[in-house]
């Protein structure tokens, strides 16, 4: 098995294509084991080069009730009165820890993007 580290493009796109003719290989083989390598590597590459950027909060939530059909009354067992929710979702009230517990552990909402820093809106003068 010879796996080099991907240093350049070139050698990420290499290392793409040998991934593509090892999807099909057993696990415990020797291409198994050469796939696992080179994912791992393109793994450590794309964290590196192409990082996901995580949304804002308010963004997270607004995409998971979209995904999941939510209204803000769905939203209040975790963040609060109607109010409440509104004031948050229009970026007016930042969550609270608990608001982020909850809204993790009931909608699956990654914990790192909800305490990310939202951006609040100018004020106008």
């Amino acid at each position: 098995m010879e796996v080099k580290p991907i240093k350049t493009d070139a050698d990420y796109r290499a290392a793409l294509q040998d991934i593509e003719t090892l999807m099909t290989a057993r696990p415990d083989s020797p291409e198994g084991e050469k796939l696992d390598v080179l994912a791992t590597l393109v793994e450590a590459y794309e964290r590196k080069h192409y990082p996901l950027e995580l949304p804002d909060p308010v963004a997270a939530i607004k995409f998971e009730m979209e995904q999941k059909g939510l209204t803000a009354k769905d939203l209040e067992p975790m963040i609060g009165r109607r109010n409440r929710v509104y004031e948050v979702l229009n970026r007016k009230r930042s969550l609270t820890l608990k608001m982020i517990w909850r809204l993790h552990e009931q909608l699956g909402i990654p914990a790192e993007s909800l305490i990310k820093q939202t951006p609040r809106p100018h004020n106008r003068a």
